[in-house]
């Protein structure tokens, strides 16, 4: 069977987040899907298969970390689209079917996929105890967003803070039911971004997600309240980056961005 890496939120080759996909007849048992997202050892490995017309959704649509399953995620969801769209030349909307709902991704005519996606609710809470000291950075705000996603949206002072701490991540592992996603406003909104931010997961054998989709159902609503807009664009990572368009449409959030493919190759196993 082909299996792909597919870089996600770039339009370039090694840049924004790698996801490995494969496109199935049907899923087989889950000890064979973890075991093959292990061995890609990729933030995450997204297993779709087609479903029967008529249906509410197109593809049936899972991924793993190498350790175990999620619920959302955003950029292999986006790497998964890429390839229906290139290997079957799916035109409009394809819908999938997934453990947060239907997800629908749409390919635009600039190259780039739409994703519709629930919106996070946040609620603010207090600093978990440790948390600054992982971080090793002041915290300025926390917010739970555990009702979709389960991370804790964290605002920092700055886009330099944000960029520069070097957070503990084993401190960081059970501060959250997923993972910390840290942001702050942009330094210079002229180069093309409001936000910034980063995401650490090591409670699902993440340490930091180059660039989060699902993190920025959560980042759209916060980032719209303090903006008073409700269009934005994010971008995330340490040393390798991707961007997003964040579109809030009340209870859903469009996520818009580009996706390549970089490795294709045969899975004999």
């Amino acid at each position: 069977m082909r299996i792909r890496i597919v870089d996600a939120f770039t339009d370039r080759p090694f840049a924004g987040n790698p996801a490995g996909v494969l496109l199935l007849d049907s899923f087989p048992d889950d000890h064979w899907l973890q075991k093959v997202a292990a061995e890609v050892n990729l933030s995450e490995t997204a297993f779709a298969h087609p479903l029967p017309p008529g249906g509410e959704a197109d593809w049936a649509l899972r991924w793993f970390t190498p350790t175990t399953e999620v619920d959302m995620c955003g950029h292999a969801t986006l790497a998964t689209a890429h390839v229906i769209n290139t290997v079957e030349r799916a035109e409009g909307t394809v819908r999938f079917a997934a453990r947060c709902g239907i997800l629908g991704a749409t390919a635009e005519a600039d190259g780039t996929i739409t994703m519709d996606f629930p919106t996070s609710e946040l609620k603010p809470v207090a600093a978990p105890a440790g948390l600054t000291a992982a971080l090793g950075a002041e915290v300025v705000s926390v917010h739970d967003t555990a009702a979709h996603i389960g991370d804790l949206l964290v605002e920092l002072n700055d886009e330099e803070t944000v960029r520069s701490i070097t957070p503990d991540h084993a401190a960081l592992k059970g501060l959250s039911d997923r993972g910390i996603i840290v942001t702050a406003a942009a330094e210079k909104p002229e180069r093309g971004y409001d936000f910034v931010s980063r995401g650490f997961f090591p409670g699902v054998g993440i340490d930091e997600d180059p660039v989060t989709g699902s993190a920025h159902t959560a980042l759209a609503p916060f980032w719209a309240g303090r903006f008073g807009r409700e269009d934005l664009t994010g971008l995330q990572g340490g040393a390798r980056t991707g961007m997003v368009r964040t579109r809030l449409r009340g209870e859903r959030t469009l996520l818009t961005g580009h996706a390549v493919t970089v490795i294709e190759g045969e899975l004999r196993a």
